[in-house]
């Protein structure tokens, strides 16, 4: 039996020359082959190449040819080798033995070459289709994988779109998107373990989580311009008007739900939206969510979007220092956030400082961040 050209190799096991030189002599013109006159010879030609196919007699001196045929379905590296036994064997429990044990087949001697010749193709047929099955399977396995990619790249680049949305309305959020995108993150990797959050979190991807946190102010593009880019404090009624942001950016996101439910980044994204500006005391906005009815992913954004807006120079402020922000967000422990998630925080500080003052938008990744966090991650 042929494919493409490559002639298949036989190896055949018997301990009497007769048969294996009737066999030779009949297949070597059809088949590479390779003999063996015992199990322990024909293991070793299998470790050092493994046949296409074998033809296993049962009686032999040493081990038998089922020892020879368990031996073989042991190992992950020989079990789908096909094996025929070729035996004068001939009670009904001997063969059911032989195909409990994994043989594709079960020949009596003394045997037709023909009928070996006829077996022989019929079960490298199916071998050969069985080969040709797991290669296309390969192949669709890395397209598939290869589209996956391609549409997380896509999504990817259109989450990116839409975060720009809020940049261009508000020239100071380009960089605090991408900061507070690796805060969120690296309070998500911290927290995996936390017994309160370990198990809403390990099964979050943190890109995931990071990429919905850059949609956390989409809602601004909602807001009036002479309001969000105000020179200044806002008036009490201004301030009513752009805390409207948080439920324009989860309108928005909550359609693309609708849309996409199996999505989780946008759920994420939606989430993260409408709850980041909810307090753990239950004053915050817009719908004064307390304690642990905020949704994870709003707590954890809500930490990095104010440690970044107090850290970050405004025109109506100066920059806090990373001690004061630090101080500050730990003062609010249990006011405004959740406090495992300023723990986890205050854990954090060398790293959200090395973020607040080195990161340049397109120069940095989260794997260089995470090598910087390693040992506050617990990850060193």
């Amino acid at each position: 039996m042929e494919l493409s050209g490559t002639r298949s190799s036989v190896l055949i096991v018997d301990d009497t020359e007769l048969n294996v030189d009737i066999l030779v002599d009949a297949l070597g013109d059809r088949y590479d082959i390779s003999v063996a006159f015992d199990g322990e010879s024909a293991l070793a030609i299998v470790e050092e190449s493994s046949p296409d196919i074998i033809l296993l007699d049962v009686v032999m001196p040493g081990m038998s040819g089922y020892d020879v045929c368990n031996r073989l379905k042991s190992d992950p590296e020989t079990a789908d080798i096909p094996v025929i036994f070729l035996t004068a064997m001939t009670d009904i429990n001997d063969k059911a033995r032989g195909f409990e044990l994994g043989a594709v087949d079960y020949m009596v001697k003394p045997f037709a070459i023909l009928e070996v010749q006829a077996r022989l193709d019929v079960h490298l047929s199916l071998l050969n289709a069985k080969k040709a099955l797991k290669q296309q399977n390969e192949i669709l396995e890395v397209k598939v994988k290869e589209r996956t990619q391609e549409l997380a790249m896509t999504q990817g680049v259109i989450i990116e779109a839409l975060a720009s949305l809020a940049e261009t309305r508000d020239q100071e959020t380009g960089d605090h998107v991408m900061r507070t995108r690796y805060y969120v993150q690296l309070l998500a990797i911290k927290l995996q373990r936390h017994p309160r959050f370990a198990r809403y979190l390990s099964e979050l991807d943190p890109d995931d989580l990071g990429t919905a946190a850059t949609l956390h102010d989409i809602g601004k593009v909602g807001v009036p311009d002479h309001i969000l880019l105000k020179p200044g404090r806002l008036t009490p009624d201004e301030f009513e008007e752009i805390k409207k942001h948080t439920i324009y950016g989860h309108e928005t996101l909550h359609k693309l739900v609708k849309r996409l439910p199996g999505n989780m980044m946008l759920k994420l994204a939606d989430m993260i939206a409408w709850t980041h500006h909810e307090k753990w005391d239950g004053k915050g906005y817009p719908r004064g969510l307390v304690g642990d009815d905020i949704p994870i992913p709003g707590r954890l954004m809500a930490i990095a979007d104010v440690y970044d807006a107090i850290v970050s120079p405004r025109v109506y402020k100066p920059p806090m220092s990373h001690e004061e922000a630090l101080d500050f967000i730990m003062e609010q422990s249990g006011l405004h956030f959740d406090p495992d998630v300023a723990n986890a925080f205050r854990e954090l500080g060398e790293t959200f400082r090395y973020i607040a003052g080195e990161l340049v938008v397109g120069e940095m990744d989260f794997d260089t961040i995470k090598t910087v966090a390693a040992a506050e991650l617990g990850m060193g």
